[in-house]
C-alpha cells in the first residue's frame, strides 16, 4: 500500500472515530437531559446511540467523563461561534448585546445541552470538586475583553473591575436560563432578556464622556 493510501486509510479511520465519539455525546445529551445525569447508566447512553455498552469505553473511561466532554465540546462551540459573532463588531457596548444575545438564543436553540450543562452539570462532585473549567474561563474572559476594550476608548467606566463585571454579566444569563429551563411556562422570553440584561450591565458600565457623547 502507498503512503498516500495509508495516509487515507488513517484519516478516514480518524474520522470514523470522530464520528461515533460525537453520536455517543450527542445520545448522551438527550439521555441525560431526560433521565438526570444521577439515575443514568452507560448501558442507557450505549442504548441511546445504538452501540453495545463496551463500545462507550473506548472513547470514554465514565459516565462523568461523558459529561465533562459534553461541557468541553459545547464550550469550544461557543467559543468559536461568539467570536464570529463579535469579530466584525466595533462598539464595546454592541459587542457586549451581541454577547448575551447570543449567549440566550444558543440556549433556547439547545435546550437538552442548556439543561445539562446548567442542571445536571453541577450535580457531578468530578466538575464540582475536580475539574478545572478552564473553556468556561475562555468564554468568560471574552466579556472581560469587551469591558477592558471600553475602557481603553473611555467609553467605559475605569473603576469597573472586568473581572467581576464578566462573572456578575454570566451570573445573571445562567440564573435567567435556569428559570427558563427549569419553569416551562416561564414569564419571559429568553432574547428579551438578553437585551434587558445589556441594558442594565451598559448603564452601570457606561462612561460620563460616554454618556454626554451620547446625548449631545
Amino acid at each position: 500500500m502507498s503512503t498516500v493510501a495509508v495516509k487515507k486509510t488513517a484519516a478516514r479511520t480518524a474520522q470514523g472515530r470522530a464520528d461515533k465519539r460525537r453520536h455517543i455525546l450527542e445520545a448522551a445529551v438527550e439521555v441525560f437531559a431526560n433521565a438526570g445525569f444521577h439515575r443514568s447508566r452507560v448501558s442507557d447512553v450505549a442504548r441511546a446511540a445504538n452501540v453495545a455498552d463496551g463500545t462507550i469505553y473506548l472513547y470514554f473511561k465514565s459516565k462523568d467523563e461523558i459529561l465533562l466532554s459534553i461541557f468541553e465540546e459545547a464550550m469550544a462551540e461557543m467559543i468559536e461561534a461568539v467570536e464570529v459573532k463579535l469579530a466584525p463588531l466595533d462598539d464595546p457596548f454592541e459587542k457586549l448585546r451581541t454577547f448575551t444575545a447570543f449567549h440566550m438564543t444558543r440556549v433556547e436553540r439547545h435546550r437538552s445541552v442548556a439543561k445539562v450543562l446548567q442542571v445536571e452539570l453541577r450535580l457531578s462532585h468530578t466538575f464540582m470538586r475536580e475539574y478545572k473549567p478552564t473553556k468556561l474561563k475562555e468564554y468568560l474572559d471574552i466579556v472581560g475583553r469587551i469591558v477592558e476594550e471600553g475602557q481603553a476608548r473611555g467609553l467605559m467606566r475605569l473603576e469597573a473591575n472586568p473581572t467581576i463585571v464578566r462573572r456578575a454579566l454570566f451570573g445573571a444569563l445562567d440564573e435567567i436560563a435556569m428559570q427558563w429551563i427549569l419553569t416551562p411556562a416561564a414569564r419571559y422570553g429568553l432574547l428579551e432578556s438578553a437585551n434587558q440584561i445589556a441594558d442594565i450591565f451598559a448603564s452601570g458600565l457606561r462612561s460620563g464622556s460616554a454618556e454626554a457623547s451620547a446625548n449631545p
